[in-house]
């Protein structure tokens, strides 16, 4: 279980721990911050000092989590978190692929997740495929959203790269509310609502918000409906609360285009329609009693239910043409999938604070478990030649699959005090994961799957003074195949995701082994500091490796071996008068550490290696990961007038990535370029509560595109239509067009207490 020269990695990192280094200190982008505690367990527990961490955690408060500065929780952390980078893989900007330090939260099922998600101590996380669908966490009800890096296990299964800790709003912190609504570029109209409040031991909070547009390309609409309501009570020794969570969303996005159309149609889709619907009920219910002032009782149940529809227009692979176009023999068709994913669980904490042989002493112990069910269905239909993939056709279902995911975990961290402002922190998780399919249709999907592993965790912090931390640590982690990767991991019968099942072989469980050093501090009262060294190895990695042909999307999952990321992340924060300033820059070094041959048709460097008939790619160690930037910087200036007035600005950069299909880098259209955008935001009090608002994005206009793909264009014909010959078809790179410039303007009304407090 131990990766090899365990032992030295551990001595060095522990000794470096106590030489000079830099780490972010959590903070709101926009400004400094007096979070002096942070949470470093799935439920709150006796938050530890933040001196007493070794690892880089950051913040993002709820004011950079506002609209229509970011109008998703996913584009919030691209703006305020380092080594943050986002993919856009579907042309819709509430379903992009979070990366962070070289790992990945998506909502697509074929992207490798890296990152677990928790709202509130609930992994949300999709049983299916891990996947994390951002429109469906209100950016309204999110008090904080901390991001812990590094594959910290008392986090559990999934976190290789980091976890990202959610925590709500309730009514003892808020006492009255806002409306806001805003419009603009796109056709965009949007309105949110909240209101909370509270006596000695009863609070509520409700929030609500609504958003429809059409989108800035010709067949990219988004609607999104969220709703969130807490109920809390409270006493002297004792909480409870109850919250329920809805949201209603329907997305729908352009696709990845043709290189040689981002020229003049940019703004039109590859085949449409393409969208998911979402409906979700979550239901999470928490209390906690205080034995003493140190030892501290928590526990949660949890119920999430979530309908998926997907409709996906696709190029038919299996296409001759050599023979007539008809039924049969049809260019286009549809996949249409149909999904209930369920999961309930709980777990329970217990955390004390009391001292152990005279040293200060923080130790937490837990247990979890969870049981997650899948219905899922796959239908297709043909279409037709028309990139207008809109069918009267039967419908075929293909695919109908059971499957049972379930969990449990028992989890214990402790950090003592070695000497004054010196800490040992000792962590570990054992868990056991069972995954169950059941085909049916027939017989060949079923199959059982069980993983289980203990995972350590060691760190060291050490504080030479109040105002520099030094830390170093290592830990290890576990993310086990999803019951999509099982069920489509043959190469030989590729899946046209999102899905396209088949017998296939059993993955290996992946596993990482994370360190990292860094250190953090105050240069001066209003200026904050801060460095990270990291390095995560994975063992027996999974990644989705593209077929090629007309479909972009066809792949299969695979064990590659080994595979790394390592990086520097720099943070520099402060404030001169009414001046704010931010800065964060990181290096992400994404590679394949295993040499591998890959099937990839479209790729202008393949050639057979394994077989006569196959269009293969040699991968080698040091080869760079896809959809991985591997620079970016976030500069962040506010100004805040005598009257009250902000105006903001934030310049996102990040460098080029590689396209899926390219792993072996040698394509001839070599990297995605990277880009640099600036936004500007403002807001003005207009008195009486109110308040105005406006937002620029892209303010210079420039093109970017942050995810490529290699595929085969077959709308070769006059006016891009589709070539039935075959003869014109011809092998690109596919990217995924950026938005322009937009601008948006709305007007906020508070009342209650935030009316005279607007902060």
């Amino acid at each position: 279980m131990r990766a090899p020269g365990h032992r030295r990695l551990l001595a060095l990192e522990l000794l470096v721990a106590v030489a000079p280094g830099f780490a972010n200190e959590p903070g709101q982008v926009t400004a400094l911050q007096s979070v002096v505690v942070v949470g470093t367990t799935v439920l709150p527990g006796l938050a530890t000092p933040l001196a007493q961490v070794p690892a880089n955690v950051q913040t993002l408060q709820a004011g950079a989590l506002a609209a229509p500065r970011a109008a998703t929780l996913a584009q919030a952390l691209d703006q305020g978190v380092g080594s943050v980078n986002v993919n856009d893989t579907a042309g819709n900007p509430y379903q992009l692929d979070v990366n962070f330090r070289g790992f990945t939260a998506s909502p697509a099922l074929g992207t490798p997740q890296g990152l677990s998600v928790f709202v509130d101590g609930v992994r949300v996380n999709e049983v299916f495929g891990d996947t994390v669908n951002w429109d469906l966490i209100p950016a309204g009800a999110i008090s904080r959203l901390s991001v812990i890096p590094g594959s910290n296990p008392v986090f559990g299964l999934n976190t290789l790269g980091g976890a990202l800790a959610v925590t709500t709003r309730d009514g003892f912190e808020e006492d009255g509310g806002q409306v806001r609504a805003y419009g603009g570029t796109w056709g965009r109209k949007a309105m949110a609502a909240e209101a909370g409040g509270h006596d000695a031991h009863l609070a509520w909070f409700v929030t609500a918000d609504a958003l429809h547009e059409t989108g800035w390309g010709a067949h990219d609409p988004s609607r999104v409906a969220q709703g969130f309501g807490k109920l809390g009570w409270r006493d002297a020794a004792s909480r409870a609360d109850l919250s329920l969570s809805l949201a209603d969303t329907r997305l729908e996005g352009n696709q990845t285009l043709p290189l040689s159309w981002l020229g003049d149609a940019r703004r039109q889709p590859y085949s449409w329609p393409d969208f998911q619907t979402n409906a979700l009920v979550f239901v999470n219910a928490t209390a906690s009693h205080r034995f003493s002032p140190e030892v501290l009782l928590e526990a949660n149940a949890f119920d999430r239910l979530l309908r998926t529809h997907v409709f996906n227009s696709n190029v038919n692979d299996d296409f001759d043409p050599d023979q007539a176009v008809g039924p049969g023999n049809e260019p286009t068709g549809n996949a249409i999938d149909q999904a209930r994913q369920s999961r309930a669980g709980g777990s329970v904490q217990l955390t004390s604070t009391a001292p152990l042989a005279g040293h200060a002493n923080h130790l937490g112990v837990g247990a979890s478990v969870e049981s997650g069910f899948t219905r899922f269905t796959q239908s297709r239909q043909e279409a037709g030649a028309s990139r207008d993939t809109t069918s009267t056709q039967p419908i075929m279902r293909v695919t109908s699959l059971h499957a049972r995911a379930s969990d449990a975990g028992l989890y214990a961290t402790d950090t003592f005090e070695l000497a004054a402002g010196t800490f040992l922190v000792v962590a570990g998780r054992w868990n056991l994961a069972r995954i169950v399919l059941r085909d049916q249709l027939g017989t060949a999907l079923d199959g059982r799957h069980a993983f289980h592993r203990f995972d350590p965790a060691l760190g060291l912090t050490s504080n030479p003074s109040p105002d520099v931390t030094f830390y170093g640590t290592y830990n290890e982690g576990m993310r086990v195949p999803t019951p999509v990767e099982l069920t489509c991991a043959d190469p030989s019968a590729p899946c046209a995701l999102p899905n396209a099942f088949s017998s296939d072989p059993a993955l290996k469980p992946v596993i990482s082994h994370n360190r990292e050093i860094g250190a953090r501090g105050h240069a001066a009262v209003d200026l904050q500091w801060s460095v990270a060294l990291f390095r995560t190895d994975l063992r027996d990695d999974i990644q989705f490796i593209g077929s090629g042909g007309g479909a972009t999307s066809a792949g299969y999952f695979r064990n590659v071996g080994g595979t790394r990321r390592q990086g520097v992340e720099l943070g520099l924060q402060g404030r001169v008068d009414a001046l704010a300033l931010a800065a964060r820059f990181s290096l992400v070094d994404a590679t394949f550490r295993t040499p591998l041959v890959l099937n990839s048709p479209n790729n202008s460097g393949a050639a057979p290696i394994e077989c006569p008939a196959c269009a293969d790619i040699r991968v080698r160690p040091g080869n760079h990961l896809p959809g991985i930037a591997r620079s970016t910087l976030k500069l962040h200036a506010e100004w805040t007038f005598r009257q009250g007035a902000v105006v903001g600005m934030t310049l996102a950069a990040q460098g080029g990535t590689w396209a899926r299909g390219d792993e072996n880098n040698a394509d001839v259209n070599g990297r995605v370029p990277g880009f640099t955008l600036v936004n500007l935001d403002g807001r003005l009090p207009l008195g009486g509560g109110w308040e105005a608002f406006a937002n620029i994005d892209n303010l210079f206009d420039r093109r970017s595109a942050s995810f490529g793909t290699l595929g085969r264009n077959v709308f070769t014909g006059p006016g891009r239509t589709f070539d039935a010959s075959g003869a014109s078809w011809r092998t690109e790179q596919f990217r995924v067009a950026g938005a322009p410039r937009g601008a948006w303007v709305g007007l906020t009304w508070r009342f209650g207490a935030q009316a005279v407090d607007p902060a």
